[in-house]
């Protein structure tokens, strides 16, 4: 009987193939190695999910893990001091806390600085703080301040400290409130990075004069807010809301994962590609593999077999395939999830390990890529099963990557290209203009992943056209590689359909890259131009009533401690019924014109009787380059012609730019209205004594220039380090469409080297040594990276373009030349080192065997 159901299970078209699977392990490795690795990518980057949201909640610390209860009111005076020591009192509550996040300029410096300040008890299980150095507050004026504060405005346990409180009975002074720095310490918080002080609640609501607290954490006996304890705290502040503490740490704990999340949108749409990739070569080694088995069809056609049944084989097989792919994908991911904290904390990076198996998630990747196998192994099945039967008696070499495409296959390349173009050009239509206009980003991002995908379903099915072409452009030097470089270029130019297959996967981790350098490198000189116009200068001098400044710049001019001094004049003026401010700035005079966009015009030199506008006063306006407005000055009314508009702020945030002796025409005071200047020496030291020189010229008791403001811009600036850590992120996921590159082409390859036994036999027998054999292989797997990196860096530019200006309008486009040739030349080694197997396989090829397994 087990005879019988053997011969039985074996004598069936769909057992035939499954036999011919485990018959030849290797095809099987080779149609599913692709799907393995998209399996892995899906998974992985959800594991990868995972694991930056267990590494955000886990760094994440907000309401103390000792808090039962937090009392929340909305009201203008908050919950009162009796309110809370009647709380505190109730019976089953350890300790009742109130809450304040607020602040205070500072003052004793010309500088402009500000202190955040927190309440906080010091000590116990609700303390939000660990001292460092001193003391925490214990009496009145003092208060104790964390690290940054430390640093950057010189303070240490004994320092004074001047705070400027609003004045209550005239909200346009201020009040000096002088206090003592008791000592240093280091918030638990996260987020708390900008300068701040801590005391007591007492303390911070005395300091500012508050009339109650917002906020008041409550820590229970036992951990836990009976229903009795909280009718009773209801009976005490009937308006306030109470919610248990555990809610309150999960809400923030909800909102730090969700930031993570964030992270991989973008990387997201970037791995669907990757996923079609992948789906794309598995296509192309099905195909490739169906037709090494052609003889084998044939026969089964031959004794009986239908086209259908042989249709429903193939897909059962690539289905098979996918089943199996997936599973080793999801556990290859979910193994490797497991070595990424150990393996990154080694690196300094520490990682917490993923909360828990995503079971649905593993579940859906596995059929997916089942689904992915089975759309795959579709179109090569149905050309298999139409083999006809005469196959069978015909020769067994197979020539499959040598035709040309198809008319047909053309027609699919041409209507993918065009709606490639389509969703891009409409997408460019889209665009913003200028800054500040209403975007949604990431569906335009979504769009442009749209048209790239169908741009490289056109590249897969024009590729064999394409191949010549760019061949016949990089094949002069290669052919000066001797035999194996010739034996390489013309095996390539006559196997179109398979160059095309090796070096698809290629141009698409080529122009992922280059999108991802580019988009980069372009982000960071818009950044870098962005600071350079909202912070030309280290300190920035203007009165608060903005009169002149007659004289005061070249007492400025003469501290040691500063250099870069210049001035310009700034006023207000009306424009209809708008206002605006108009000044004699020339951003040439900064070095920042040629960073400085423009909507339209051109940004040239001052010229009378011009000017140039920014992009939002423009929007207001209604005007462009070569238009004419009119600005009222002190019942003076002046006419400019637009030389242009900008595609965002210009330097100092100004509306309109004009020359300086049109603003005196004006009858604008020659004396400047703003002083800039630059610390004369780099870093903290320097800063102190710049910060110093100008508090000491400023504190003049003839008070001869008035009330002087001294602004520091860079207390402004936002760090730029996130763009980093994004653009890491996203190079590493997209490495692995790097090892699918690789890894398809090594395909590719072997399983032409399978294919070409006899053309190889051949060679060997007319004296080509084994070393030349090796080397031919291994440049016609250079030639797929080659080929590839070209023609996926010609796709990149356009849509590096597109995805710039969607993420910032005024954004310069940037290209890295130098990364994005070592991109092409890093493709093209690593796909010749993935030949390495193939290679040493045709090297080994006796002539005599070769010759005689050609039938």
């Amino acid at each position: 009987m087990t005879t019988t159901t053997r011969s039985s299970w074996r004598g069936t078209v769909l057992g035939t193939q499954i036999a011919e699977l485990l018959r030849r392990p290797g095809r099987f490795a080779a149609t599913g190695l692709s799907l393995l690795l998209a399996a892995f990518v899906v998974f992985g980057t959800v594991m990868t999910q995972q694991i930056l949201s267990s590494t955000a909640v886990e760094r994440f610390r907000g309401t103390p893990g000792a808090v039962s209860a937090v009392l929340t009111s909305d009201a203008p005076g908050g919950i009162g001091d009796a309110e809370l020591r009647r709380i505190g009192e109730l019976p089953g509550v350890a300790e009742a806390v109130g809450r304040h996040d607020d602040g205070a300029p500072l003052g004793g410096s010309s500088v402009e600085r500000y202190l955040r300040l927190y309440a906080d008890p010091g000590t116990g299980p609700l303390s939000q703080v660990r001292l460092l150095r001193g003391t925490f507050p214990d009496g009145p004026d003092r208060i104790a301040v964390n690290e940054q504060a430390a640093r950057d405005y010189g303070l240490a346990p004994g320092s004074p400290l001047v705070l400027l409180r609003v004045d209550p009975d005239d909200p346009g002074r201020t009040l000096p409130t002088e206090v003592e720095v008791s000592g240093v310490v280091r918030s638990a918080v996260t987020g708390q990075k900008q300068p701040a002080g801590y005391a007591t609640e007492l303390r911070i609501r005395r300091l500012l004069a508050l009339p109650g607290h917002p906020r008041v954490d409550i820590r229970t006996e036992s951990g836990t807010v009976p229903d009795g304890l909280r009718e009773d705290i209801g009976r005490i502040v009937p308006s306030a809301e109470l919610r248990d503490g555990a809610a309150v740490r999960a809400a923030e704990e909800k909102e730090a994962a969700a930031s993570a999340g964030d992270l991989l949108e973008l990387v997201s749409l970037f791995l669907a590609v990757a996923v079609v990739a992948s789906a794309l070569v598995a296509a192309s080694t099905f195909r490739i593999v169906f037709a090494q088995r052609v003889r084998q069809l044939a026969l089964l056609r031959a004794v009986g077999a239908t086209g259908r049944q042989l249709r429903r084989a193939l897909l059962a097989e690539g289905a098979a395939v996918g089943l199996a792919a997936g599973l080793a994908g999801v556990a290859a991911a979910w193994g490797c999830s497991h070595l990424v904290p150990p393996v990154s904390g080694r690196f300094g990076q520490p990682l917490s390990p993923a909360a828990g198996f995503p079971l649905a998630a593993a579940v859906l990747t596995v059929a997916g890529t089942a689904l992915l196998a089975v759309l795959a192994v579709l179109a090569p099945s149905l050309s298999a099963a139409r083999v006809s039967p005469m196959q069978a008696l015909r020769a067994a070499e197979h020539t499959s990557g040598t035709r040309a495409a198809s008319a047909g296959r053309i027609l699919a390349g041409l209507l993918g290209a065009a709606g490639a173009a389509a969703l891009a050009w409409h997408q460019r239509g889209l665009l913003p203009e200028t800054e500040g206009e209403d975007i949604d980003r990431f569906s335009a991002l979504l769009v442009i992943t749209v048209s790239g995908t169908l741009a490289l379903l056109a590249l897969s099915a024009l590729g064999p056209v394409l191949v010549r072409p760019v061949l016949a452009a990089l094949s002069p030097p290669l052919r000066r590689l001797g035999t194996a470089g010739r034996l390489a270029v013309t095996s390539v130019g006559e196997a179109p359909r398979r160059a095309a297959a090796g070096m698809l996967v290629v141009a698409l981790g080529a122009s992922l890259i280059s999108v991802t350098l580019v988009t980069l490198d372009s982000l960071r000189a818009y950044d870098r131009t962005r600071q350079a116009v909202e912070a030309p200068a280290d300190y920035i001098l203007r009165r608060d009533d903005g009169a002149p400044l007659p004289g005061l710049a070249a007492e400025v001019k003469a501290l040691p401690e500063l250099t870069g001094v210049r001035t310009f004049r700034s006023v207000d003026v009306v424009s209809g019924t708008r206002s605006a401010t108009l000044t004699d700035l020339d951003p040439h005079r900064l070095g920042i014109a040629s960073g400085l966009p423009t909507a339209t015009g051109t940004l040239g030199a001052p010229r009378a009787g011009h000017a140039v506008v920014d992009a939002q006063y423009a929007r207001d306006l209604g005007v462009r380059a070569g238009d004419r407005i009119s600005v009222r000055y002190q019942e003076r009314t002046t006419t400019f012609t637009v030389a242009a508009t900008l595609r965002g702020s210009g330097p100092y945030h100004a509306s309109v730019y004009v020359p300086a002796a049109d603003l005196t025409r004006m009858g604008v005071d020659t004396a400047p209205t703003t002083i800039t200047a630059d610390a004369a020496e780099d870093g903290p030291g320097g800063r102190s004594r710049a910060d110093a020189a100008l508090t000491g010229l400023l504190a003049d008791p003839a008070d001869r220039h008035g009330r002087v403001l001294v602004h520091d811009p860079a207390e402004q600036q936002g760090s730029s380090s996130d763009l980093g850590t994004v653009g890491t992120t996203v190079i590493l996921v997209l490495g692995l469409t790097v090892i699918v590159a690789v890894v398809g082409v090594s395909i590719t390859a072997s399983l032409g080297v399978v294919e070409r036994t006899r053309e190889f036999g051949l060679l060997r027998a007319l004296g080509l040594t084994a070393g030349s054999a090796h080397r031919t292989v291994t440049v016609e797997c250079a030639i797929h990276g080659a080929l590839g990196g070209v023609l996926g860096l010609a796709l990149a530019l356009p849509y590096s373009w597109l995805v710039v200006r969607t993420i910032a309008a005024t954004a310069p486009f940037s290209l890295p030349t130098g990364r994005l040739a070592l991109v092409v030349c890093v493709l093209t080694l690593l796909t010749a080192a993935g030949g390495a197997a193939p290679a040493v396989r045709a090297s080994r090829t006796p002539p005599v065997t070769a010759v005689a397994q050609g039938r």
